[in-house]
């Protein structure tokens, strides 16, 4: 008797992109735990908002909303339906790297965890672009 199984179909679109949105989400959290510990991280948020014209607050409610949609998109890409959730995907994604190289800092570790979320991304971009709708296919 053969007990083991081998899967031949590829991995569902949904599944990979909500994946993949995990992995951005986690380093996100990585790299803002990693910056916690450097010495001077807080002035340089107050020397951001004084610069941008934006309270710290308000810097602070940007970061929450952009990370709360990385987090969002790992449950929106396993329910919305194939239209809506190619575009939602292709275009959270590129929103999301704006935001990450604006936002950019100069520590090696950033810009590791920065590569990192970017290539995660495009590859959402990626796969979002090229998914096609298994029903419409004959």
């Amino acid at each position: 008797m053969n007990t083991s199984s081998k899967t031949t179909g590829k991995i569902d679109t949904k599944v990979l992109l909500s994946t993949l949105w995990i992995v951005v989400m986690i380093n996100m959290l990585k790299a803002d735990i990693f910056s916690l510990n450097i010495p001077g991280a807080a002035e340089e948020v107050a020397r951001t908002a004084a610069s941008t014209g934006a309270s710290i607050p308000q810097l602070m409610l940007v970061g929450a909303v952009m990370g709360n949609l990385s987090i969002a998109m790992i449950i929106l890409s396993r329910v919305l339906k194939y239209g809506i959730n190619r575009w939602v995907n292709i275009v959270v994604g590129i929103v999301t790297i704006a935001y990450i190289w604006v936002g950019a800092a100069s520590y090696p570790h950033y810009i590791f965890i920065a590569a990192v979320e970017t290539l995660c991304l495009l590859l959402i971009v990626w796969f979002a672009w090229k998914w096609r709708n298994a029903e419409d296919q004959p």
